[in-house]
């Protein structure tokens, strides 16, 4: 049968009988949710009648007039394998090994994207890999600057073998594994997750405007998905706004402008990572530095169209040409390719301007000099000149705005590219393992993460169980009180966690490593999201985590924090009393280590300014140092978490729970 030529791509092959009628996820060896109606859904000719079949259930529904159609199949108990079939005239398509159990979305930045093969004892774990009842599939790593309804490149289920887990999620590999020893059904693992991304690009756009403070960068990305290089402009305006309206910046410094002044200091030719110029302010520098540098033209070279080519950038960079934002990207893996605006070169020198921001490791934009020219519509190249300068942004500016339609660090880019193409499909729950990306903004984030948490549930259904993994210590370890943007991330996600039912959170701040953002024992992990599992998503009468704080009071001269979710008794290890305890005032800096006794459920606190103190926080730090556990004899004991609380107003009522 001819395709009707006014047919969308998709649904013209679809009429010529070329394309599956079923959405990329239903396929071989999928899992569907149990214990809930079945949401099935494809493309077909617009007005075709499309039949569906599961299980000897069936249902029908009407493409509309763009092909797309959906319809809901009776629910199910877990079982399977089953038959999944669709048919539309003549169209037919069938899906074998199907199983019908609980569904996962394991979700997050580098942590939850760790593979097997990075894990503790990978070789043993990959080796010994294999079970039919636990089924994976990764969405490819794509950003978009508008929701996708499927996914950019094939998606494949798979059952657990060495093959398949290699290069899995491990924590959500091994979450699954622990969790079927209790929770006997088949496992369905949807792995979305990319590495340094920030919370705010795993959110949809009309989310986010409700929160106010991003309508500006949100509105420069739907203009960039019309007219990119418009929005690329408005976002260069955008950016200097910010710039110019931070206090430590002084009235009329625009370096993208590259004005003569005298911060600007020869950079070494070769460029690279500034940790390594010999530049003492720069050793272990995380921040931003300004570059410049230039290219002369022929009135008939400036005349041409041009793309401006950069080498990496490590790891984000905001780019100038003749005083005008020509782009910005994320990510230090790849070089920079900017089309230029027409008139915007001029004959003669020409000003090129970068701002790189880092915020981990090394930093800075990459040499040599032969990576950075103008290419010109007549496929010749222009070099950029080779003496770079550079000057450095001092601390208290802060940090930037990230350009909206970049990847990991943009506005609803993953949201739009991993989450939107999962539709409305059946799931028992999501795990969420991010933060690091965003602790440089910790006051941000429980807005975030209930943003996130909200967004989620209107897509996959109120309710949606998640389950957020607390940060890992990571780093030096204090030895006196401190601020800390880890801390404080800490504190947020533990707030959000405990003011819902359906949310749990996970205490990871004993299995973090001091030496490596990415710790290896994601087996342990995964035993205690599973145990949070068992209690948020099943009904389990067992505690979601370890000891949680309950209430501060004072009791004399010595202040009381009570504790509920233990199991057993509170212990300290390898000292008398827990450490990490801190009281504190009201003002920042007035925090003091505290001597802690354990006795049955509390921990009584003793320092010689307690009467002064109207909080307490407890592990408290990018890589604290914290012994205190509840032990039950049947196995390893679970952490108390880090908190912050304050003291409650009225004296410690020693009968209190």
């Amino acid at each position: 049968m001819a395709a009707a030529p006014w047919l969308p791509p998709a649904v013209a092959a679809q009429a010529a009988g070329t394309a599956p009628l079923l959405h990329a996820l239903f396929q071989d060896h999928a899992v569907l949710q149990r214990d809930q109606p079945l949401r099935v859904w494809g493309l077909a000719p617009p007005g075709q009648t499309v039949q569906v079949e599961l299980a000897g259930k069936r249902a029908s529904a009407r493409a509309d007039g763009d092909g797309r159609w959906e319809a809901t199949l009776p629910a199910l108990k877990a079982g399977g394998p089953y038959t999944l079939s669709a048919a539309a005239g003549q169209a037919r398509q069938t899906v074998a090994d199907v199983l019908v159990g609980d569904v996962w979305l394991c979700s997050g930045q580098s942590n939850m994207e760790l593979q097997v093969w990075r894990s503790l004892d990978a070789r043993a774990e990959i080796a010994g890999a294999g079970n039919d009842r636990i089924r994976l599939l990764a969405v490819p790593q794509v950003s978009g600057v508008a929701p996708q309804a499927t996914f950019s490149t094939p998606v494949q289920w798979r059952a657990v073998d060495p093959e398949s887990v290699r290069d899995f999620s491990a924590a959500c590999y091994f979450f699954a594994r622990e969790l079927q020893k209790t929770v006997d059904v088949p496992m369905g693992l949807i792995n979305a997750a990319w590495g340094g991304s920030r919370i705010e690009a795993w959110i949809g756009a009309p989310a986010l405007r409700t929160l106010g403070r991003y309508a500006g960068e949100l509105d420069i990305l739907e203009r960039y998905a019309a007219e990119p290089m418009d929005a690329v402009g408005d976002w260069g305006r955008f950016w200097q706004r910010w710039w110019s309206g931070r206090p430590a910046v002084a009235a009329g410094d625009t370096p993208w402008d590259a004005d003569q002044g005298s911060q600007w200091r020869a950079a070494p030719e070769q460029l690279g990572a500034w940790e390594r110029w010999g530049v003492p302010e720069l050793a272990a520098f995380d921040g931003m530095v300004w570059y410049r540098t230039g290219v002369t033209l022929s009135a008939a070279q400036a005349a041409q169209g041009a793309v401006l080519a950069l080498g990496p950038a490590d790891e984000i960079d905001m780019t100038w040409v003749n005083g005008q934002g020509v782009g910005s990207t994320y990510g230090a893996g790849g070089g920079r390719e900017y089309r230029l605006p027409a008139g915007l070169l001029r004959e003669g020198r020409n000003e090129v301007v970068v701002n790189v921001l880092d915020t981990y490791r090394d930093g800075g934009l990459s040499g040599p000099a032969s990576q950075h020219a103008l290419h010109l519509a007549d496929g010749s190249s222009v070099p950029l000149e080779a003496q770079w300068q550079y000057r450095i942004v001092p601390a208290e500016v802060g940090s930037p705005p990230r350009a909206p339609w970049q990847s990991a660090a943009g506005l609803s880019t993953l949201y739009n590219g991993m989450i939107a193409p999962l539709g409305r499909y059946g799931l028992r729950g999501a795990l969420w393992y991010q933060g690091e990306s965003n602790t440089g903004e910790p006051e941000l984030y429980a807005d975030l993460l209930r943003t996130l948490r909200r967004d989620w549930r209107e897509r996959f259904g109120a309710g949606l169980p998640l389950l957020v993994v607390q940060l890992a210590n990571y780093g030096a370890r204090p030895s006196a009180p401190t601020e800390s943007g880890w801390a404080q991330l800490r504190e947020a996600q533990r707030q959000v966690a405990t003011e819902d039912s359906d949310t749990g959170l996970v205490v990871a701040i004993d299995i973090g490593d001091a030496y490596d953002i990415h710790p290896t024992n994601k087996q342990e992990l995964g035993r205690r999201l599973a145990r949070a599992a068992r209690h948020v998503a099943y009904g389990q009468a067992l505690p979601a985590s370890g000891p949680v704080p309950l209430a501060a009071g004072r009791n004399g001269e010595a202040v009381v924090v009570s504790f509920g979710d233990v199991e057993g008794a509170l212990v300290a290890y390898g000292a008398p009393g827990p450490i990490g305890f801190e009281l504190c005032g009201e003002a920042a800096g007035s925090c003091h280590y505290a001597q802690a006794q354990v006795w049955h459920n509390r921990v009584t606190l003793q320092a010689p300014d307690a009467h002064q103190a109207t909080r307490v926080r407890y592990c408290w730090g990018d890589s604290p140092t914290c012994t205190l556990f509840d032990a039950n004899g049947d196995g390893p004991g679970m952490p108390a978490g880090p908190f912050q609380i304050p003291l409650s107003p009225m004296p410690y009522d020693d009968h209190a729970r």
